[in-house]
């Protein structure tokens, strides 16, 4: 038997075994046999959420669909497909996407269930350019809610716990493009006395660091669209903050070579070709790694990064990188920006799981009470305290009791999280 791991090869799944059904009818016959299933997206996920001891079910096989409506306001599209592979198809339809993942290789559906995000103070997590999607429920029903259904907001970001969410259609845009700029050793004192302005300063601004110093960060990265308009403001800011320009091209961890990473030193590309940190033709990030993340209110961030900085001693032995992001509010209910603009806080940690997790709590015990983490990375909090997080938990809860009456879907980490 062929052992199934997720992407990051920190975990082995326990499944029975892992089908790939080629057309919609077969993925209801799999459901059909009726005992626990999950649906596997792209393996991006760091711990237990896609995993069972029944059957996995991938999407990667289904007929791609790709539709563009009459309005070119949005497409709908095979829910299994990555983002990587749709970006070049809006492209030549002159489309764009508002927003992509650091990753073009994770799968839409996956990523919409899991509350991932890009960045920017303007944008929205990558589930909130969902308009409408189309779920095979365990029972074999197609079910479709769209923006403005009464329990839409409960289906975009679901964890799994549905059905499998065969289509998806995105709000989307005409093309741009966008310029990225890195800029190095930006001060920690000047970035969080004017954290707001320093998230402002392109469409989407992420900053870098190793935690090996706690005077300053490694990197800031700001992708821009239409890069002129910034120049300026700009040049003043990080003038401000003890940065300068990098004189090549960078990647998130110092040191690694950054032929992997999107291009840099303000070149202007297209959209999918900058806002992603990484190329689709090669691996991401570190490939052997663990990641976790917080999401916090706005108005708690710069409070979550001081914690996070009193910490650096602890942190930067486990750590590869520290990136630190935002990202705009929204209404769905178990989204990490639901009804508040969210800085994520996000940690790509060295393959040592069991050293990560040891530490975990006392992070999460410093980081504000409202931080919420993402829900396909490792965390440890306390189920009830994730629960008490998400205002709308108890309606998530029954809307997923509706779809899975049989609970098929509900998995050990469903079960930890009370559902």
């Amino acid at each position: 038997m062929t052992i199934e791991r997720n992407w990051a090869g920190n975990l082995t799944y326990r499944a029975s075994a892992v089908e790939h059904p080629g057309s919609v009818d077969e993925l209801r016959d799999l459901l059909a046999r009726g005992g626990a299933a999950r649906i596997l997206g792209s393996r991006h996920c760091f711990n237990d959420i896609a995993d069972t001891d029944g059957v996995l079910i991938a999407l990667d096989r289904l007929p791609v669909v790709f539709e563009v409506d009459d309005a070119r306001d949005a497409v709908r599209v095979s829910g299994g497909l990555r983002y990587g592979d749709l970006a070049p198809l809006l492209d030549a339809e002159g489309l764009a996407l508002a927003n992509l993942a650091s990753l073009p290789h994770i799968s839409i559906a996956g990523a919409v269930a899991t509350g991932t995000h890009g960045s920017g103070d303007a944008t929205g997590s990558l589930a909130s350019a969902v308009r409408a999607l189309t779920i095979i429920t365990p029972s074999g029903e197609t079910r479709t809610l769209a923006r403005g259904d009464d329990d839409f907001g409960g289906a975009v970001v679901s964890l799994g716990a549905l059905g499998a969410v065969v289509e998806v259609t995105l709000d989307v845009e005409p093309a741009y493009e966008v310029a990225q700029h890195v800029f190095e050793h930006p001060s920690w004192d000047a970035i969080l006395a004017d954290f707001d302005e320093v998230t402002s300063i392109g469409t989407s601004v992420s900053i870098f660091s190793r935690w090996e110093h706690t005077d300053f960060a490694d990197q800031i990265w700001v992708k821009q669209r239409h890069p002129e308009a910034r120049e300026n403001t700009r040049a003043d800011l990080f003038a401000r903050l003890g940065a300068e320009p990098a004189e090549g091209k960078r990647h998130p961890i110092l040191g690694v070579d950054p032929v992997a990473c999107t291009e840099q030193l303000g070149v202007p590309g297209p959209w999918f070709e900058r806002l992603a940190h990484f190329k689709l033709e090669f691996t991401p990030s570190a490939g052997a790694e663990i990641q976790t993340e917080y999401l916090v209110p706005r108005q708690d961030a710069v409070a979550a990064i001081q914690a996070v900085r009193t910490l650096a001693g602890q942190i930067a032995p486990l750590l590869l990188v520290n990136e630190i992001r935002t990202v705009a509010a929204d209404e769905l209910w178990l989204s990490s920006s639901h009804e508040t603009d969210a800085v994520g806080i996000h940690f790509t940690w060295k393959p040592d799981e069991a050293a990560v997790r040891e530490f975990l709590p006392t992070l999460e015990a410093l980081l504000p009470a409202t931080a919420r983490p993402h829900w396909g990375k490792v965390f440890t909090l306390d189920a009830a305290e994730v629960r008490s997080r998400y205002a709308r938990w108890d309606d998530f809860a029954a809307l997923a009791a509706r779809f899975d009456p049989e609970r098929r879907l509900v998995n050990p980490y469903l079960e930890r999280l009370g559902l």
